[in-house]
């Protein structure tokens, strides 16, 4: 994964160290995980050699596929700095840059359905696949349309998610995720339709949630009344994990009663937990019977991030006061979360913040999985090998 456009010796020499002690941290022993430094969490120029490395060589989730019913559908964002809109056309989901061929306007805003894309400022007009179909009074010998196609970037359909690449070169989506479907197929994620969206601004770090939200040691201390009774700390129980995702079981306790019936691939254990799993970076994502609730990070800032979370729920299983009641379930969920992690950014920068030894694999086994994928693919060593 080789996504430098500079040159390597312009790196900062701290990050060149951080570098190294990623890989000293990951090389610890299997039975004596340790987590990373604040400095990892905080520092700019590390966060913006993130940018260039994992985070633009890898797969994000942008959103549920049924977000996109019609041909026409779009939705727009910003990633990494890249404006894009997400459309579906007569061929599928497409990314597309959301950046005009001529002056670099942006083409759409928000959502909606449309035809055609036409630039609010001299009215070039593209097509949904991103051709030009019409630029009004050029008369310019070196003007070619066939040249003027608005760019694009790899995007795929996994599990009813939409996922983008921002790499000239992506890696394999399915060498990544290998394993995975093992995993989830059997609640057949393909068949949950999509029932609340909500986007926020938390202030932490990007692999601060993802952290987060893959353990579950924290449970039962950080969500009392919301979680632990369901998905007590206790009865976490580390799942399968890949080249590019890691997993672990919320189990529910023997005396709870099931929260809908599901796929009938289930079993009676598969639906007593909810199975909880990253796609290594950004998207995070709970899976239960009934219910599947998806959180998609979408980093701004090394202190700064976007979180568009979705919730959606089997079939027609449920009915709109259930899902009202687990959509407020989860604001709740969330707000604890986000506090939590907004109060401990504050202390990122803190000299004693020295990364401190990591619980056992059933309680954070995810959070090693994940510092293992961050040292195979964002180390400057292995950029330069690639190179």
């Amino acid at each position: 994964m080789n996504n430098y456009n500079n040159n390597f010796d312009d790196i900062p020499p701290h990050v060149a160290m951080m570098d190294e002690q990623l890989l000293l941290t990951a090389a610890a022993p299997e039975d004596a995980p340790m987590g990373l430094p604040g400095r990892y969490y905080s520092d700019r120029a590390y966060f913006e050699h993130e940018c260039l490395t994992v985070l633009r060589g890898g797969w994000h989730c942008v959103g549920r596929a049924d977000e996109l019913p019609e041909e026409g559908d779009y939705q727009t964002l910003n990633l990494l700095g890249e404006p894009l809109i997400i459309v579906r056309n007569a061929d599928g989901i497409k990314a597309l840059s959301n950046v005009c061929r001529h002056r670099g306007m942006p083409l759409a805003d928000g959502q909606g359905n449309t035809k055609r894309f036409v630039c609010s400022y001299h009215a070039w007009t593209y097509d949904t696949d991103g051709a030009l179909l019409r630029a009004a009074r050029m008369k310019n010998a070196g003007f070619d349309p066939k040249t003027c196609k608005l760019g694009t970037f790899s995007c795929e359909e996994r599990f009813g998610f939409i996922y983008v690449n921002l790499s000239n070169e992506p890696v394999d989506i399915d060498n990544d995720l290998a394993g995975l479907s093992d995993l989830i197929d059997v609640y057949e994620p393909s068949n949950y339709r999509i029932v609340h969206t909500e986007t926020e601004t938390w202030n932490t770090n990007w692999k601060c949630l993802v952290e987060n939200f893959m353990e579950g040691y924290h449970l039962s201390v950080v969500h009392p009344q919301t979680l632990h009774g369901y998905t007590p700390t206790g009865l976490s129980e580390k799942g399968a994990s890949g080249d590019g995702f890691t997993s672990y079981y919320a189990n529910y306790p023997q005396d709870i009663q099931w929260r809908g019936k599901g796929s009938p691939k289930l079993d009676a254990q598969q639906r007593h937990r909810s199975t909880l799993f990253a796609v290594f970076p950004c998207q995070v994502v709970s899976i239960a019977a009934s219910l599947l609730v998806s959180l998609s990070i979408r980093p701004i800032t090394a202190e700064e991030i976007e979180v568009k979370w979705t919730m959606s729920a089997y079939g027609d299983e449920l009915d709109e006061y259930t899902i009202d009641q687990r959509v407020a379930l989860w604001q709740d969920v969330n707000r604890e979360d986000r506090e939590k992690l907004e109060i401990m950014q504050k202390s990122m920068k803190s000299v004693h913040a020295a990364g401190g030894p990591l619980a056992g694999p059933d309680y954070e086994g995810t959070v090693h999985d994940f510092l293992l994928w961050l040292a195979r693919n964002n180390s400057l060593h292995n950029q330069q090998g690639d190179a």
